[in-house]
């Protein structure tokens, strides 16, 4: 069977990127978090003091940023490093939460990212995950998916999320952000969240996380043939 690149995009909170890992595992593809980059581009200007209004400022500090994602040999978890340091776990808080959404704005930011993306992509064989990848960074993917989920039980999937890495985070203030991004998001200009018009939606409310992932298996299998 021929290599495809699957390209999953959608809302915060969906679970487009624990399907997305499920996915590139069960088909030995490479997985790559786009989310994660653009919370680790965060998290880096945030420990810059990077001021977010001042375009010299950015392009200086994106200069700088280094992103990099390395598997972890017990249990073959992947982790993403930011100029050489695992900031896994650092890129998940609410801190980056807020924020990332603005940062996500910039276009300096979204050129810089989306050049790493499609170097990653480039041999096919990958599974990426994120907000504009089947409309911008590979409009010509083989497998498009675009993901949904009401917000009450996407913000309660972060909430469970956050407490399993005791983190204790109001399900309203969750819900809040969660909204705040969905509009930050779809609204932006450069390269906002829409589903592409070749795009299978994949509402994944009611759906447990092996049929959500099988579903896309399955897509994936046609496209593969």
């Amino acid at each position: 069977m021929k290599k495809i690149i699957i390209a999953i995009d959608g809302f915060s909170g969906c679970g487009k990127s624990t399907t997305a890992k499920a996915v590139a595992k069960a088909l030995q593809y490479t997985y790559i978090d786009s989310g994660a980059m653009y919370r680790s581009a965060t998290l880096h200007f945030l420990k810059q003091s990077t001021n977010l209004d001042n375009l010299d400022e950015i392009k200086q500090s994106i200069g700088q940023l280094q992103l990099e994602f390395r598997v972890n040999g017990e249990g073959g978890a992947q982790k993403v490093f930011l100029n050489g340091i695992d900031v896994e776990e650092d890129i998940r808080g609410m801190e980056v939460n807020t924020q990332v959404s603005r940062v996500s704005k910039i276009k300096e930011v979204r050129v810089q990212l989306v050049n790493m993306q499609r170097k990653l992509g480039k041999a096919k064989g990958v599974v990426m995950d994120g907000r504009d990848i089947g409309t911008v960074v590979f409009p010509d993917a083989e497998l498009k998916v675009f993901m949904t989920a009401d917000l009450d039980i996407r913000a309660k999937r972060r909430q469970k999320e956050m407490l399993e890495k005791g983190k204790e985070v109001s399900l309203d203030l969750i819900k809040q952000n969660l909204s705040d991004r969905d509009l930050q998001d779809s609204t932006r200009e450069e390269s906002p969240l829409k589903k592409a018009a070749d795009a299978v939606e994949l509402d994944t409310s009611n759906l447990a996380f092996d049929e959500q992932v099988n579903a896309i298996l399955n897509l994936a299998k046609e496209r593969m043939n």
